[in-house]
């Protein structure tokens, strides 16, 4: 034997030692290259297939995601996909692997009484679940505190990001709160992603460009959102990814627990009607706080002539 070939028996895992570290067998591992590509192993000269020690890693995630209800195609790509380049903007996840949902253009009024109903949702549904949002400025989360706090609260854990100027680790009764640097996609994201046993639920919205003169009310944002569970599940993970990336010790933690936990295996008709209830009575009182704005300010205006 070379050394070369020493080399790389000291350093990788026969197919054996793989199926035996990940509780599965040869033969579904040979099936899966052969299907899906996937675990990628090495060649020896021989024919004999090698593995590295992080496709154990990557195996055992494929298999949970299996367990939490996705299909193994779809979980063998959604692993893939993070382990080579993790995508940190919940918007660009949507748009990249849930092309279906389609787009809108809202105002902040509008995304904000969405926001609200989701978050109201998950509050009425008097169960853990867990939590994260995006607010862009630190000072648009503390006009929230009071309310996150009760989120908080009320979860398993929760994820806060915004441009803060440092980083704070999850507490029991308090979010973890994620800096975004100038350079974080998500720093122009607004976005709610919580879940729960019953209804998954993931708002997404990406603030246009050029309206740094705009008044606050008036910012458009591009905006999709869905109650798709497992478009929700990797809204979660994009969160978790985020929070690692900015050094959120947790993460990992999180991402394991996300991965032992199944799916929503079927969202229910009453939790998905009553938050689509509340959004639509948020969006009325939106666009009639809206119009007495306008009617307001156009008053003024004709009595300073």
């Amino acid at each position: 034997m070379t050394r070369a070939r020493r080399t790389l028996q000291q350093r990788t895992l026969s197919i054996g030692e793989l199926a035996s570290r990940t509780g599965l067998t040869p033969e579904v591992l040979r099936t899966w290259e052969a299907r899906h590509g996937f675990p990628v192993p090495e060649r020896a000269a021989s024919g004999h297939r090698w593995y590295r020690e992080s496709d154990v890693d990557l195996v055992q995630r494929v298999v949970h995601r299996q367990r939490a209800g996705v299909r193994l195609e779809a979980a063998i790509r959604e692993v893939t996909a993070s382990a080579n380049t993790p995508t940190l903007s919940v918007f660009a996840m949507l748009r990249g692997d849930h092309p279906q949902l389609a787009p809108q253009r809202l105002r902040k009024p509008t995304l904000l009484g969405l926001s609200r109903a989701i978050e109201d949702e998950y509050l009425a549904s008097a169960e853990p679940g867990v939590v994260c949002a995006s607010f862009q400025r630190e000072h648009f989360y503390y006009s929230s505190r009071a309310r996150w706090a009760e989120l908080a609260r009320r979860s398993r854990w929760s994820i806060v990001f915004a441009d803060f100027a440092d980083l704070r680790e999850l507490e029991p009764e308090d979010p973890a709160r994620v800096p975004l640097s100038g350079a974080a996609p998500m720093r122009r994201e607004w976005a709610v992603v919580t879940e729960t046993s019953r209804l998954g639920a993931c708002l997404a919205g990406w603030e246009t460009p050029g309206q740094d003169d705009v008044s606050d009310r008036h910012r458009t944002f591009e905006v999709v959102w869905t109650i798709d569970p497992h478009a929700t599940r990797q809204a979660l993970r994009t969160c978790i990814e985020v929070a690692s990336a900015a050094g959120l010790v947790q993460a990992p933690e999180l991402l394991r627990g996300l991965d032992e936990r199944p799916v929503v295996a079927q969202t229910d008709p009453i939790q998905a009607s009553a938050l689509f209830n509340r959004a639509i009575g948020y969006v009325d009182r939106a666009i009639t706080s809206s119009s007495r704005a306008a009617s307001s300010s156009a008053s003024t205006a004709r009595a300073s002539r």
